[in-house]
């Protein structure tokens, strides 16, 4: 997977990559690892969910996910754009996002 930002990979937002260490079983071995605890915090979360449209929505990106590569790669291209954009402060306040929202409406 190829990564948008060039300040911004993987390892700076907590994803293991297998290259990140010089042996790649041990960067398999972490990778596993960590995609255990994702799943038992996921498996958490869905435990205490009751909007069945988030879960709903879950659903629908988990299913679409596993069958549409070019997805991921969309979803993982957004996900490090937007926390380039926090990181460099490039964000709106509620307020002037009401503004800008009730501009593009008419209202």
């Amino acid at each position: 997977m190829l990564w948008s930002t060039p300040h911004l990979n993987a390892a700076d937002l907590g994803l293991s990559v297998l290259t990140r260490d010089k042996n790649p079983e041990i960067g398999y071995i972490r990778n596993m690892m960590e995609a255990q605890g994702i799943k038992s915090e996921l498996k958490d979360l869905i435990e205490r969910e009751d909007d069945v449209d988030v879960l709903m929505a879950n659903k629908t990106l988990l299913l679409k996910t596993n069958l549409d590569p070019e997805i991921v790669e969309r979803m993982s291209s957004r996900a490090l754009k937007a926390e380039k954009d926090i990181i460099d402060r490039r964000v709106m306040t509620r307020e002037e996002l009401e503004e800008k929202l009730n501009a593009r409406l008419g209202i």
